[in-house]
């Protein structure tokens, strides 16, 4: 993007370069495989499992009653905190935007998901 005035930026094209991980995650109700698809719409199956495997989610998925097809409930009831989190960060790792926002991402977690996240969030961010 180089340097430019952010008011003169499209924000459709801003929000393109942008990833937001947030303490509160809004999943839809959808699949998980969507729910992380929503970071990149054209991503191959592969890559979603590829970018759930580094967000330390990859396993709790595989769990699931239809793995990466289970549906999500509204908001994501379904999950845990720490499970939505998760997804949320795969999500981020496979838009793979150059920004990354982070907000509170580990803040209402037990020490378990804590360090999976701390984990998933350091792959975010170092790549």
């Amino acid at each position: 993007m180089g340097r430019e005035n952010t008011r003169a930026i499209d924000p459709e094209a801003l929000l393109h370069n942008v990833s937001m991980v947030f303490q509160d995650v809004y999943l839809f109700q959808d699949t998980i495989a969507n729910n992380i698809r929503f970071g990149r719409s054209n991503a191959t199956r592969e890559e979603i499992e590829e970018a759930a495997r580094l967000a330390c989610c990859h396993d709790f998925i595989l769990k699931l009653p239809n793995g990466y097809d289970t549906m999500v409930g509204e908001g994501g009831s379904t999950l845990s905190g720490g499970e939505k989190q998760r997804i949320s960060i795969a999500r981020a790792i496979l838009k793979n935007a150059p920004i990354i926002l982070l907000d509170e991402a580990t803040a209402s977690l037990d020490s378990e998901n804590e360090a999976e996240i701390q984990q998933a969030i350091d792959r975010l961010v170092l790549g």
